[in-house]
């Protein structure tokens, strides 16, 4: 009896142990479980806060960062109105805070694109906003509505979008960040300069994100004043254009009549040049004389190829039908004499506009020092405007020249005075900060700083 009492004290003893163990393990297993639940959801923390944050920070400007588009794809697009979805949630009172960029450039043609080139392998990390149709051209500028470039170095004919294509290409091989959006409000009065977009597609309101930049290239261009003359838009870059020097040399103009309408040194000096190559030259001033100077109107009166019609206006460009595949040329132009009202009908097989070009300058009126027609003054033989660290290049401070390789010149020198002007920045903010360290020192060492230099002492 004591024996089997005894065999069973021990039985239970072993089999105590073994739950105890059990037990243990379980618990083990139960704390292992725990603590990886608790580094997931740490993780899953994290994660979340970096998202948020990132969403407050960016929320309107990286979607649209990302969507930059290419010059053709920017021509044909057509904004959609679309509902967005309700961020009520996540809504944030007051401006959102933007990016902060040591260099941007607005404007993306060849000044645009050549500051780009340039900033970006000097490593200033530039960020280019092309404009969305801003003043109703494509990303690219004015050569975007250019059928034939041959007077651009390194290309005998090009078409003026594969030009501006290469352009943009090589600016985002260097390095450049282009955002396919229009910058809608700059405010320069203070460094860092201050700048936020308009909605892709929407030029009436401005994104709540404030951007910042350390320096600015401007190269917004200018834009021909048209006259909305019945059939311009259909013949527009295939008979109609708004430079004699850049597209008078093309076959479709050659030994050709042609047509320039504008009674300014502009029109005279493109009529001019026109004579060159055309057969005959037709000049539409609406008054009854010439605003050119006295020379420049002798010049153009008394030229055998030149014929001036005073009191005469456009009203009908006329020409072939043509297909989507060719478009039809310009043949004739229908015209009108503003006094007798007698209308007829000249051969011409191209339109020259000699009335001016607008700059695109409104974003910074009464910013910067203008002229009268609200070009950019810039020093002489620089870019450099009257504000400190904003800098202008191509047609929007250029009226007399306005063409794609002297712009390209003028982004150049933009990039190049826009980058020693950063780094003078830069080394006055170092030598501030080691002139400042000094003096701690010294008036941790008991030396007052200024007089450290005092013979006496």
């Amino acid at each position: 009896m004591a024996k089997a009492t005894a065999s069973n004290g021990k039985g239970i003893m072993i089999a105590t142990r073994e739950t105890t163990k059990k037990k243990k393990k379980k618990k083990k297993k139960e704390k292992k479980k725990k603590k990886k639940k608790r580094a997931v959801t740490r993780v899953l923390e994290i994660t979340a806060n970096v998202f948020s944050s990132a969403f407050f920070r960016r929320a309107s400007s990286t979607p649209l960062r990302a969507f930059s588009l290419p010059i053709a794809a920017a021509a044909s697009f057509q904004p959609k109105p679309s509902v967005a979805p309700s961020l009520s949630p996540l809504r944030i009172t007051g401006q959102a805070r933007g990016m902060h960029s040591k260099l941007v450039i607005i404007g993306s043609g060849p000044a645009g694109h050549t500051a780009a080139i340039y900033a970006a392998r000097a490593d200033l990390k530039p960020v280019m906003y092309e404009g969305f149709l801003a003043l109703g051209i494509a990303a690219g500028g004015q050569l975007t509505t250019t059928d034939e470039v041959e007077n651009f170095p390194g290309f005998s004919k090009i078409q003026g979008a594969t030009l501006m294509d290469n352009m943009r290409a090589q600016s985002e091989g260097c390095g450049t960040e282009i955002i396919s959006q229009t910058v809608g409000k700059v405010d320069i009065s203070s460094r860092p300069f201050k700048y936020q977009l308009h909605p892709m597609g929407d030029d009436n309101t401005l994104e709540d994100e404030v951007h910042t930049a350390d320096a600015i290239i401007i190269a917004t261009g200018a834009k021909a004043r048209r006259l909305d003359v019945p059939g311009e838009d259909k013949y527009w870059g295939n008979g109609v254009s708004a430079c004699a020097v850049c597209d008078g040399s093309l076959p479709l103009f050659r030994s050709k009549p042609l047509v320039v309408i504008g009674g300014g040194d502009s029109a005279v000096e493109e009529a001019v040049y026109l004579t060159k190559k055309a057969s005959k030259v037709t000049v539409l001033v609406r008054k009854d004389a010439l605003r050119a100077g006295k020379a420049n109107g002798r010049r153009l009166s008394t030229h055998p190829k030149v014929e001036i019609k005073y009191n005469h206006v456009a009203t009908q460009i006329l020409g072939e039908e043509g297909t989507p595949k060719k478009p039809g040329l310009m043949t004739h132009l229908r015209i009108k004499n503003v006094k007798t009202g007698k209308e007829e009908e000249i051969e011409a097989n191209g339109l020259f506009y000699a009335v001016g070009h607008e700059p695109a300058t409104q974003l910074f009126k009464d910013q910067l020092k203008m002229d009268s027609e609200g070009y950019i003054i810039t020093t002489p033989g620089t870019t450099e405007t009257s504000v400190e660290g904003v800098f202008a290049a191509g047609d929007v401070q250029d009226k007399k020249y306005r063409q794609a390789v002297t712009s390209a010149g003028s982004g150049c020198m933009a990039a190049l005075e826009a980058e020693k002007w950063l780094v003078e920045q830069d080394s006055e903010i170092t030598n501030g900060l080691e002139a400042e360290n000094q003096a701690e020192r010294s008036q941790a060492n008991g030396v007052v700083p200024e007089y450290r230099s005092n013979p006496l002492l």
